[in-house]
């Protein structure tokens, strides 16, 4: 449960969201008739009184022992209708600024002329007018954008590409590789869905799964539905797997317990890990194989979670994973979180010729068209979505085949991505 001041600060952002967005309403519908205005006033304050009680019921009820797919839908639909009071607040501000200035400029230096005042009056469609329908059309856009975005969570795209290196051995060329990351199995609730996502992978008859991390969201347990769903994977040269930032426990557990907690923790940990094995995947902590093809070999590498964000735990050491590759003409790393190749891959490891990663999601959100990529995650990763190269290096970044947080996609889809090596 929350404490009451938090719950506090929260209400009463909420109310004057409410009400700030509430000026733009009567504003727009001024020349509806009384009947009409007061239905839409009647809607606007229902839908803002009932989301005040349900924050409230959210705090004071075991919120956490509702059903998980009412938890998630709730959220998502409140956390909605913030931001897109945030967007149509953005447009009010601008206007509100405007029309102040306006004022101000016109009592101060032009005061034998007529202007448009704080009021936002005048004949015709005044600027106000206009702003505030922009402001009410962008929020209700935004909403609708992600209410449509929960038919898209089970929606599996895949992404080929084909990657060629001077290096690769000829026993290599032409092997196919399908990367899945961020499962976060504790966010389905479709089974029948995930089980169509995981057809597609063997459909595509690869030679070899990587799967780059973020299996639950916070516990092992969420796996317990699912073990029969993702032990289908099977591949020829193996399926292998990394840890990423959410498999340790640490939003669940904290990152420093004691006591009873830290038991806990640690046997989350343990229990995850033998549940990669029971999967029949070869869970790669801070260490490597030799992948042999056509009587050649070249290295994979996996490490646990490192990242180059300070507010991310760092638990691998690609050091350790990366001793004794020097054998090999080829080397493939798996590293959940990109930030890593900016921090220590590219600077301290050139010989890594494809890095694989995922953890950003494309944050769920953003727009993909032909030459153009976006999403607000581009504002914190550098590398967040799709391929990046350097003279000799690659990092490709996996979309996610899961969610977390919002049940949905928006621009970016879930994503099975197949690799063949040239």
């Amino acid at each position: 449960m929350r404490s009451p001041g938090f719950l506090l600060t929260i209400l009463v952002i909420m109310l004057l969201l409410d009400f700030y967005v509430f000026q733009a309403v009567k504003m727009v519908s001024q020349g509806a008739s009384p009947r009409a205005r007061m239905v839409i006033y009647g809607i606007y304050w229902t839908i803002s009184v009932i989301t005040v009680l349900l924050l409230l019921g959210m705090s004071f009820v075991h919120y956490e022992q509702w059903p998980r797919s009412v938890r998630t839908y709730l959220f998502a639909t409140l956390l909605g209708l913030f931001f897109a009071k945030i967007i149509a607040v953005v447009f009010f501000l601008l206007d509100d600024i405007r029309r102040v200035v306006q004022w101000a400029s016109g009592k101060l230096f032009f005061r034998n002329t007529e202007g448009e005042g704080p009021s936002g009056q005048g004949t015709g469609i005044s600027r106000s007018i206009f702003l505030s329908w922009l402001g009410l059309g962008a929020g209700t856009a935004l909403f609708g954008t992600l209410l449509y975005g929960f038919s898209n969570k089970y929606n599996y795209h895949i992404r080929r590409l084909k990657l060629t290196y001077a290096n690769l051995p000829e026993g290599f060329r032409g092997l196919k590789i399908v990367q899945i990351s961020d499962i976060h199995s504790g966010s389905f609730t479709d089974k029948a869905a995930v089980n169509k996502g995981i057809d597609k992978v063997l459909k595509e008859k690869p030679d070899l799964i990587l799967f780059t991390g973020d299996l639950v969201n916070d516990r092992a347990v969420e796996m317990e539905q699912y073990m029969d769903v993702f032990s289908r994977l099977k591949a020829p040269l193996g399926v292998y797997s990394t840890l990423g930032n959410h498999d340790y426990g640490d939003y669940y557990y904290g990152h420093n317990p004691t006591g009873a907690l830290a038991e806990e923790k640690a046997a989350n940990l343990a229990r995850l890990k033998a549940i990669h094995g029971e999967l029949g995947w070869r869970l790669l902590l801070d260490e490597h194989v030799a992948l042999e093809r056509n009587g050649q070999q070249i290295a994979l590498i996996g490490v646990q979670n490192i990242s180059g964000m300070a507010r991310f735990h760092s638990y691998g050491n690609m050091q350790q994973a990366h001793a004794g590759t020097d054998k090999y003409p080829f080397r493939i790393l798996m590293s959940h979180d990109p930030s890593h190749w900016d921090s220590e891959v590219q600077p301290r490891y050139g010989d890594v010729d494809l890095t694989l990663a995922g953890h950003t999601h494309g944050m769920q959100f953003g727009v993909e068209l032909p030459g153009f990529k976006w999403s607000p995650v581009q504002y914190v990763y550098k590398e967040w979505a799709g391929l990046y190269e350097t003279e000799r290096q690659k990092l490709y970044v996996n979309r996610g085949y899961g969610f977390i947080g919002y049940p949905g996609r928006v621009g970016i889809l879930p994503e099975i991505t197949v690799i063949e090596l040239a």
